[in-house]
């Protein structure tokens, strides 16, 4: 597959979730997706407001990280946090799972927790994408994760938040793929530096990138 640079951007949440980013950082961010009119800038929610009035004059999408980057706080502190960035602008809320939750195999709370937050995501008519963290998971937990984010009536699976020991893998992705079919989006973010890797994780399904290194993937 080859993919000139305006079909590569159309893949890309440009994002910096970095806790020390400051504001001349995300503006360089929102600036940067402009210049190269990527699908989104994804940012923590802090920023929603700010990202939203840069991007007021694009298509570009703000999305917004929820629970992020370890999911393990209470159900109704992340339903919070998405209807207060939807409020702000996001038009895309990444969501992390109980990734504990999904280890003790209590699939109930795994998927009430995605259930209350696509609830209030899909009230405002915005899109939810659900971030599985796949470096901890084995195969079997991938295909639950991916099963239980589908049943939950999620957009889209995300593999990593970016954040832990691992991030995308164009096996981990190609399964995502297998078992949502076409029914979900497959977002594959963390660790993709190159156009090779880009185009390597669109090639086994990935219909959405995160990444912070949109300009050296564009070069």
């Amino acid at each position: 597959m080859t993919l000139k640079k305006e079909e590569l951007a159309a893949y890309l949440d440009h994002t910096n979730l970095q806790a020390n980013a400051t504001k001349e950082q995300i503006q360089q961010t929102c600036e940067e997706a402009k210049e190269f009119n990527t699908a989104a800038v994804c940012v923590n929610s802090y920023w929603a407001s700010f990202v939203k009035e840069r991007l007021a004059d694009t298509n570009i999408e703000t999305c917004v990280v929820v629970g992020f980057p370890l999911g393990a706080m209470t159900t109704e502190a992340k339903v919070a946090e998405a209807e207060s960035a939807i409020k702000k602008g996001a038009d895309e809320i990444d969501m992390v799972i109980n990734i504990g939750q999904l280890l003790s195999e209590n699939d109930e709370a795994v998927e009430g927790d995605i259930v209350a937050v696509a609830n209030i995501v899909h009230e405002y008519g915005k899109i939810l994408k659900v971030i599985i963290e796949t470096s901890f998971l084995d195969t079997d937990h991938i295909v639950k994760a991916c099963q239980l984010a589908e049943s939950a009536k999620a957009d889209f699976v995300k593999t990593s938040t970016g954040f832990s020991s691992a991030g995308a893998k164009t096996e981990d992705v190609r399964l995502m793929r297998e078992t949502v079919g076409d029914r979900l989006g497959v977002k594959a973010s963390g660790g993709i530096h190159s156009y090779d890797e880009a185009v390597a994780m669109i090639e086994a399904g990935a219909s959405r990138l995160g990444v912070s290194a949109t300009k050296k993937i564009l070069a």
